[in-house]
């Protein structure tokens, strides 16, 4: 855990995070609700939410930090960080190592399969895969219907 004073850190009731896990709020506040899951070597670099009911598998990433890249005068070291915030919602499962890139929501009861790499927000009630993850199905509660 690298939790640091001036940013907020909360981990819900009944929730686990498990071994090898690192979670980092240097730049941005972590908040996991409850009854989630954070799998054996998965990374949170803040600022993430996580809702309740989440199921993360191993090795899954979520930063919300980019490395800032404009001036090819400076070293990217030198060039400072941007935050954009993650938004898992509630009854989201991570498949084993997805990749979470900073601004992305995932809807509410959305499932994002192993290996994908989501560049775009899910909207809720979707099955996403894939490097760029596209939505494969998605149910329709008006129809209470999957829809391909």
């Amino acid at each position: 855990m690298d939790l640091l004073p001036f940013n907020n850190f909360h981990l819900g009731d009944d929730s686990t995070v498990e071994d090898f896990t690192v979670i980092n709020n240097g730049v941005g506040d972590i908040y996991i609700g409850d009854r989630t899951r954070i799998g054996i070597g998965c990374t949170l670099i803040g600022p993430v939410s996580v809702g309740n009911d989440v199921g993360v598998a191993q090795g899954v990433v979520m930063t919300a930090l980019n490395h800032n890249y404009e001036d090819i005068s400076k070293p990217t070291s030198k060039q400072g960080v941007s935050t954009a915030p993650i938004i898992i919602e509630d009854e989201v499962w991570l498949g084993a190592n997805c990749v979470i890139l900073p601004g992305i929501t995932v809807g509410k009861h959305s499932v994002i399969a192993a290996g994908s790499v989501v560049t775009k927000n899910i909207p809720p009630y979707s099955v996403a895969f894939g490097n760029p993850a596209r939505v494969i199905r998605q149910y329709k509660p008006d129809a209470k219907a999957w829809q391909p």
